[in-house]
């Protein structure tokens, strides 16, 4: 009598993959506090990790000294600007309060006459600028005190959490160095979890995944970078006021991929108001240069990291941003890199010759 092998045991195995889901969900609801810092400390190592492997090899193999003179760049870079921002604002709120005053009281000139003869949009924008040339100042001042109070809200609010994203830097730090300190072993157990998954394709993935915040990182921070020296030189040739400050919040809205002439272009304006066309028709030619070099730089920077399509990389660059924030720039083209590179892999094996018959 032969006997049949046993089915398998439905309810058995659909009890473990209950358990395994239930275990999964735990674990990320414990950690959900922290996933963020997680997440930023993992693209910030990747990113990096080639700098420290430089490092370590400059100072004799020490790991450790590599570390700290990372991390303190780190904190460096990121808070130093931070700091000299907010101290400038509060030993300057008197002067800004003054200078604000001032500017309200100056009258705005007729426009140049090249402006009209900017293509599409030149004459309704001269016949704007005319019209606010001849409104008063009490009339101009009520229609921007609604647009002020707005952004005065807005700044209130934002300061309310800079406290909470203080706190979550250090601790985005804090995972940064544990990281770096067992950077090869938390590599390692990613690629073998891929291979265990996928084979060699996930470790193919895996590796992919890491070029391809590299080069985001690489593009993105180059270029905000580029852009916002750029703009800073232009600001304080053209005697714009705390040029230093205003190029801080240009370098920040460069990362976020909203360009320079969110700052570029009120400076221009203040300047035609305060009486100074020259500097300002020269102040607006360079900011269409500053803006404009993310389109030549950022390509190069990105195919210096990785050979992949560059719609790719912007698409999820942007789209990243719009779904998950800042961090966004980051997930969004690695989960697009990798995506992409499964299905060109999976289509290719159509392609693969068919074993001979026996």
């Amino acid at each position: 009598m032969i006997r049949t092998p046993p089915s398998p045991d439905l309810a058995r195995v659909t009890l473990s993959v209950l358990v395994i889901g239930l275990l999964v969900v735990a674990c990320l609801w414990i950690l959900w506090p922290f996933l963020g810092a997680i997440a930023w400390a993992g693209m910030l190592v990747v990113a990096t990790w080639p700098t420290l492997l430089s490092l370590q090899a400059r100072l004799g193999g020490r790991r450790w000294l590599a570390i700290i003179l990372l991390t303190f760049t780190m904190l460096l870079v990121i808070l130093l600007p931070l700091v000299l921002a907010v101290g400038t604002i509060v030993a300057h709120a008197g002067d800004m309060t003054g200078w604000v005053a001032s500017a309200s009281h100056a009258a705005l000139p007729v426009p140049p006459a090249w402006v009209a003869k900017v293509p599409l949009v030149g004459a309704k924008l001269a016949d704007e600028w005319r019209r606010l040339a001849a409104t008063s100042h009490d009339e101009l001042a009520t229609q921007a005190s609604g647009y002020a109070l707005g952004v005065a809200q807005w700044f209130v609010g934002q300061i309310g959490g800079l406290g909470l994203l203080f706190l979550q830097f250090l601790l985005t730090i804090a995972i940064a160095v544990l990281l770096y300190s067992t950077g090869e072993q938390a590599a390692e157990g990613a690629r073998r979890f891929a291979r265990r998954l996928a084979g060699d394709r996930g470790d193919q993935a895996v590796v992919l995944a890491g070029q391809a915040i590299r080069a985001v990182a690489l593009g993105i921070t180059g270029t905000a970078l580029v852009q916002s020296i750029g703009a800073g030189i232009g600001l304080a040739v053209a005697g714009v006021p705390y040029a230093g400050v205003l190029t801080s919040i240009v370098f920040v809205l460069c990362m976020v991929q909203l360009g320079p002439l969110l700052v570029m272009v009120p400076a221009v304006g203040w300047l035609y108001w305060s009486g100074y066309p020259a500097w300002a028709t020269g102040l607006l030619v360079w900011s269409i240069v500053v803006g404009a070099v993310d389109n030549v730089l950022r390509p190069l920077l990105i195919r210096r990291g990785a050979d992949l399509p560059l719609p790719l990389i912007f698409a999820g660059a942007i789209g990243g941003l719009v779904s998950l924030g800042v961090i966004g720039l980051f997930v969004g083209p690695v989960v697009l890199a990798v995506t992409y590179r499964l299905l060109e892999w999976w289509i290719a094996d159509i392609d693969a010759p068919l074993p001979s018959d026996v």
